[in-house]
């Protein structure tokens, strides 16, 4: 690994002090980057995930228009822009200012217009609003406002600065140098938060701070915030707090709500939990038990949560599966089961859940939902380092260390953005990083964490949420988050479990290996995606492309991708048909990215489909299918496979689902014909594939209907109508499609189940959208003529369920749906043929 080293050495890293051209500022984007990007993934699979992004497109516009927009030189007279309003807190000056941001990155940026001046602050006389910041300690920004004017704040916190933070000042035309008068906290040391008394000083401070504004009448937060702030007091160790805090649990203890049950319940479990454990008393118990055991329950049969409690079927609604509250939920109940709760719900909540999420471990980041492992950056909306502190908790330590590495190697923009804001990769930062022991957290607080959080820290010592770098304010604006960040302070104190009072399972880093991981960590920006891994070269690329990071390998691998001349299929052959794992991951990813470029290495992966390792014979599957149709001879192995049932190394069905993508979707090897094709193989294939768990792995088996004739498509028709009546357990958002073809496909055969089917879908569709499906059911319907009004009455029904309107969906599109089905009743009743139907047997 030398040569890869010191090429990296030359390529990514460079010191703190230089313009962040190499620095870590690739983001996981925003509510609205993330959805631009879950689009161009998604289409790729031929999802339907555009519908989804269609309702925000508004805000997608609105996150672009930075772009269009020049940057305002204030000291010339410019404005903020319209509808770019976000501004940021500038650290224990009291100050607030606003900073240009394009694409999700403020590094454009050379200028901080002051917003607001606190009252008795630092900066009180010394800054008003309007005025402009033009540099910090005698030098102009060069290269980020924002991270200049926190490494600043940094600085001038020491002891040997004394806490003198000069600033260069813009004011009616007048320029000059002013200094304001900080604290002196001293310096963070080597391992902060560990042995580091800056970090001991900011939480007592912050904890005081936050318990005198908890003391205050009308005292009121968002649930997670409240959470958080009573699990800092805990942690803490400050006895001072207790009578406050018991205040805090017994408000936990009878909570109940009805709207987002699973992201409110996780961290309102997580508190009980760890104050039955910090301090024996028990008389919370019954309050706990009600909340785990109502969480567990409320628990997908696959193991998954949504937005809310699944329905009585054990099936998600709405979007479905996500792993942000899945994740909290499930640590949580690892904690409410050692405080003492124990009832079968709750164990198999758990088993369910971890089963689920140790499919993630050495593939990526945990991602949004039932969807691949996200590998365009480190981390996901701090699922990584949820997912740490789950594994440590359940004593696995490979999904710990796995999940721990992540996070350290996430830092920078990454960090500063997330789904709907930042909030939750900022408060799982540390407990991730922690995992990895003192050196990490050092290395990852040097590189990004001390300048973000001196940034975020008000003068009184208590942080308000920040948000990402985009043009309005996020999901959290105005969040406490001094809980969220006292909970990396405290970590040394190590109180409850959340800080450390289990001990870290995964492999503890020393000082060099932690740095490797922050290096692994840069080179990508939101704004610059390519030129850091263009610049490496093809054999430094080819050398990174069996790193252990998927991340890497995959930013390596497009950069592979986009360069000239014939592609590496030697190399790659070597790498495929190596011992390391990583080597054949990172092969595999390359030739998805070069295509058919790399159609030399068609038959090395065909016997790479042979692995034991199902990863790499899941990847191998996506290379084929990239490759294209000088692959089509990889089919009789793919389809022979796509059958095999792994119930203990597979146990929901990945290498199927995944194989359906690679043969079946749009572009897929078997996309275009089934020339040549054995079909008892293939109807044995399309029979096991419908039966997978996952919604959209069963729509990408969907589009082969259209290829079948009328005859070809018989022995599946008992197949296609159960994978109607018995819709996925998983993947709802996707599932539709598989059910509406598959009605479409029995009214064209006239199958009389088929009537019955298309009514009660009607009925039971997922309102997700329906809207836009009801029309398309009732055209299937209106296909049976008269055969379809024995379920008159039903449809009657429905339509005054429709009228009386549907929890969780608009009433006006409720009513437009009953009207709908109305005009189909009226037509049925004057229906006077029917065609001749036929029972499937």
């Amino acid at each position: 690994m030398g040569k890869l080293d010191d090429a990296r050495k030359i390529a990514i890293p460079l010191p703190l002090s230089m313009p962040p051209l190499w620095l870590p500022l690739f983001a996981t984007p925003s509510l609205h980057a993330v959805i631009l990007a879950h689009l161009v993934f998604d289409m790729r699979l031929g999802s339907l995930f555009s519908l989804f992004c269609l309702s925000f497109a508004p805000l997608l516009a609105k996150a672009q228009r930075g772009s269009k927009t020049a940057i305002p030189d204030f000291t010339k007279g410019a404005v903020i822009p319209e509808g770019m309003k976000h501004d940021w807190n500038l650290g224990a000056t009291g100050a607030r200012g606003w900073i240009y941001c394009d694409r999700m990155v403020t590094t454009d940026a050379r200028q901080i217009l002051i917003t607001k001046v606190a009252k008795g602050s630092p900066a009180d006389g010394v800054f008003a609003e309007n005025d402009v910041i033009l540099g910090v300690s005698g030098k102009r920004f060069s290269f980020d406002p924002r991270t200049e004017f926190g490494r600043a704040l940094t600085v001038a916190e020491t002891k040997k600065e004394k806490g003198l933070l000069k600033v260069i000042r813009w004011r009616n035309g007048k320029t000059e140098e002013v200094t304001l008068k900080l604290s002196v906290l001293g310096s963070y040391s080597r391992t902060s938060p560990y042995k580091c008394i800056k970090s001991q000083a900011i939480l007592e401070k912050g904890c005081a701070s936050l318990a005198q504004r908890m003391q205050q009448p009308g005292y009121r937060e968002n649930t997670i915030p409240r959470a958080l702030n009573a699990l800092a007091l805990l942690a803490s160790g400050n006895p001072e707090y207790l009578p406050l805090i018991r205040r805090e649990v017994d408000w936990a203890a009878a909570y109940q709500t009805r709207s987002f049950q699973t992201w409110y319940y996780g961290y309102v479990i997580m508190l009980l939990s760890e104050y039955v454990l910090a301090t024996g008393d028990r008389a919370v118990m019954p309050g706990l038990t009600r909340l785990a055991t109502e969480a567990a329950v409320g628990q997908s049969i696959v193991g998954s949560w949504g937005h809310r409690f699944a329905n009585p079927d054990g099936r998600l609604a709405g979007y479905g599966m996500m792993n942000s509250p899945g994740l909290t939920l499930t640590t949580s109940l690892t904690l409410a089961r050692k405080a003492g709760v124990k009832t079968p719900e709750v164990e198999r909540a758990i088993e369910r859940s971890t089963r689920l999420l140790r499919f993630y471990i050495g593939k990526g980041a945990v991602p949004y939902g039932d969807h691949n492992p996200w590998i365009e950056n480190h981390e996901d909306n701090g699922k990584c380092g949820m997912a740490s502190v789950l594994f440590t908790f359940m004593n696995e330590p490979k999904g710990a260390e796995f999940f721990s590495r992540m996070s350290v190697a996430s830092h920078g923009n990454e960090r500063d953005t997330g789904h709907t804001g930042n909030f939750f990769n900022v408060l799982w930062a540390i407990p991730g990083v922690a995992q990895s022991g003192p050196n990490a957290t050092g290395a990852w607080m040097k590189e990004f964490g001390a300048w973000y959080f001196d940034l975020a820290r008000q003068w009184d010592g208590t942080f308000r949420h920040q948000g990402p770098p985009q043009p309005g304010n996020d999901s959290y604006a105005d969040w406490d988050a001094t809980g969220a960040f006292m909970l990396a302070y405290a970590r040394p104190l190590k109180k409850i479990h959340l800080t450390g009072k289990r001990d870290a399972i995964a492999p503890q880093l020393d000082k060099k290996a932690a740095e490797r991981l922050i290096r692994e960590g840069r080179g990508w920006t939101n704004k610059d995606r390519y030129s850091a891994y263009d610049a490496l070269g093809r054999d430094v690329l080819l050398e990174t492309l069996t790193n252990w990071s998927p991340i890497v390998r995959e930013r390596s691998a497009i950069a592979l991708s986009r360069l000239k001349g014939d592609a590496p299929v030697a190399p790659l052959n070597a790498m495929l048909q190596s011992s390391s794992l990583n080597a054949q991951l990172g092969a595999c990813q390359a030739i998805a990215r070069l295509k058919v470029r790399a159609s030399g290495c068609v038959d090395t992966l065909i016997q790479t489909l042979d692995s034991t390792d199902l990863w790499v014979r899941i990847k191998a599957a996506e290379a084929l299918s990239a490759i294209g149709k000088p692959a089509i001879k990889s089919v009789p192995k793919l389809l022979k496979l796509f059958t095999v049932v792994d119930l203990e190394n597979d146990p929901r069905g990945m290498q199927q689902r995944y194989f359906s993508y690679a043969l079946f979707r749009r572009g897929g090897l078997l996309s275009g014909s089934l020339k040549g094709i054995d079909m008892p193989t293939f109807y044995k294939a399309i029979e096991a594939g419908l039966k997978n768990e996952d919604g959209r792995a069963r729509g990408s088996l969907s589009s082969v209907y259209r290829t079948l004739s009328k005859e070809q498509i018989k022995p599946l028709l008992p197949a296609i109508l159960k994978a109607v009546v018995e819709p996925a357990s998983s993947g709802v958002m996707f599932a539709s499609q598989v059910r509406l073809e598959g009605l479409k496909v029995l009214a064209n055969h006239h199958v009389k189940e088929g009537v019955k089917a298309t009514v009660d879908y009607l009925h039971q569709q997922n309102r997700w959208a329906s809207e836009k499906r009801t029309p398309q059911i009732l055209k299937i319907l209106h296909q049976y003529g008269a055969a379809a009004k024995p379920f008159l009455p039903q449809l009657e029904e429905i339509a005054a369920d429709f009228d009386d309107g549907e929890p969780d969906f608009p009433r006006r599109l409720s009513r437009d749906k009953a009207l709908m089905v109305r005009e189909a009743i009226e037509k049925i009743k004057v229906a006077k043929t029917s065609p001749e139907l036929t029972k499937i047997r």
